[in-house]
């Protein structure tokens, strides 16, 4: 079994900080690369790993493998046009882009979103939650003991996609929810065919239970391996499942609720082991929810009633001045954008606060230090996209 060592003394050219105060042309010491493309690595990013023996010394993260510059791309562009940009920010889940973009336009232009229309913004975002989610569970798993990958939940996956295809056109980007509402009304017979599909996940939990949880080998290699202290929760910013996973509540749906959350009823899971099998446990306990979460919202949301408020053309629609932050909750928690406008067509300033720039970067640097070469895949517990830090 391969764990961290703290005990810091075995590597006496790392500083109290951690950091690698060594002579890379020592014979000791080898270059590794793990990535661009490796299934340790979420996205195309790169980790530069410096190992003596088959132990990390040091590790830094390099992004430059993929699409980035989004935030200065939508400063050039009109509001209806930074749609498209915003939502390649994170591939995997592309719809928390719509929804904050649209939030803060919303916000600034004064514009209230008809109620019908905030049911259907928070169907789309679980559901989006839902298919990262059917891959993360039992990839996590498979990167370190079964081979399974992001494949197993593929299939299901790949049905909730079928329903985001019918609802809004597209599989993977779907840029229906658009400032002051969404595009449309459910299709006839859309929620049977969504809980049809929602029973096929009730049936492949327990099946994702008894082989990776009950699993010795899983449990071996992602039991006490990085342990992420309570104390750096705070310290690094650490939200979502990684915080669930260290005890801490972090979940924007239940601390500051939006859209309708308030009215449905949920709790977070939380653990305290705060180890890889432990943020991988969360995750299992988030798909659950979400699935719950659905049912609920499909049950409580209006059949009828207007979807999207008025707005002015939006090839030259401008925005007052100002500025606002709107924040929701994704797959890797607390999802934030910050905007400023001068009155004209185009963003001032756009900026993202997404998770993934500190769990891929500070924290995940600092985790693999005195880590097993074998155990690199730290990094997929951490569930991240890569476009958030390289923006």
């Amino acid at each position: 079994m391969f764990t961290i060592n703290n005990d810091r003394s075995k590597f006496p050219e790392l500083d109290d900080a951690g950091n690698a105060l060594i002579d890379l042309t020592s014979h000791k010491y080898l270059k590794l690369w793990q990535g661009p493309q490796h299934p340790g690595v979420t996205g195309n990013m790169s980790l530069e790993l410096t190992v003596t023996g088959d132990e990390i010394v040091e590790s830094r993260t390099h992004v430059g493998y993929l699409h980035r510059g989004f935030e200065k791309l939508m400063e050039r562009r009109t509001f209806i046009q930074c749609f498209p940009t915003c939502i390649r920010l994170c591939v995997a889940e592309p719809d928390p882009n719509e929804y904050l973009l649209s939030s803060c336009v919303e916000e600034l232009a004064g514009i209230e979103v008809p109620e019908t229309a905030q049911w259907l913004r928070m169907l789309a975002l679980e559901m989006a939650r839902l298919q990262v989610l059917l891959r993360q569970v039992p990839g996590q798993a498979g990167t370190f003991a079964l081979g399974l990958g992001y494949q197993w939940g593929n299939y299901i996956r790949d049905l909730i996609l079928d329903r985001f295809e019918e609802l809004t056109g597209g599989r993977v980007y779907h840029m229906y929810i658009l400032p002051g509402g969404v595009r449309g009304l459910l299709p006839n017979g859309f929620k049977n065919r969504l809980e049809e599909n929602l029973k096929l996940v009730d049936e492949f939990l327990p099946n994702v239970w008894d082989l990776i949880y009950t699993n010795s080998v899983f449990k071996k290699r992602a039991k006490g391996l990085a342990v992420i202290p309570k104390e750096w929760i705070d310290e690094y910013g650490i939200y979502g499942p990684a915080a669930r996973a260290a005890g801490i509540m972090r979940d924007v749906r239940k601390t500051h609720p939006y859209l309708f959350y308030s009215e449905i009823d949920f709790e977070p899971f939380t653990t305290d082991e705060s180890d890889v099998f432990a943020r991988s446990l969360v995750r299992w306990h988030d798909l659950k929810m979400t699935v719950d979460i659905i049912r609920q919202i499909l049950a409580k949301m209006p059949e009828k009633g207007d979807i999207k408020a008025p707005t002015p053309n939006v090839m030259h629609w401008k925005i007052p001045k100002g500025e606002t932050y709107v924040k929701c909750e994704s797959s890797r928690g607390e999802y934030g954008m910050y905007l400023v406008t001068d009155g004209s067509d185009k963003p001032r300033r756009v900026n993202l606060k997404g998770p993934s720039y500190t769990h891929a970067t500070s924290v995940l640097e600092k985790l693999l230090v005195n880590a097993n070469v074998a155990d690199a895949a730290i990094m997929v517990s951490l569930a991240t996209c890569p476009p958030e830090i390289e923006r």
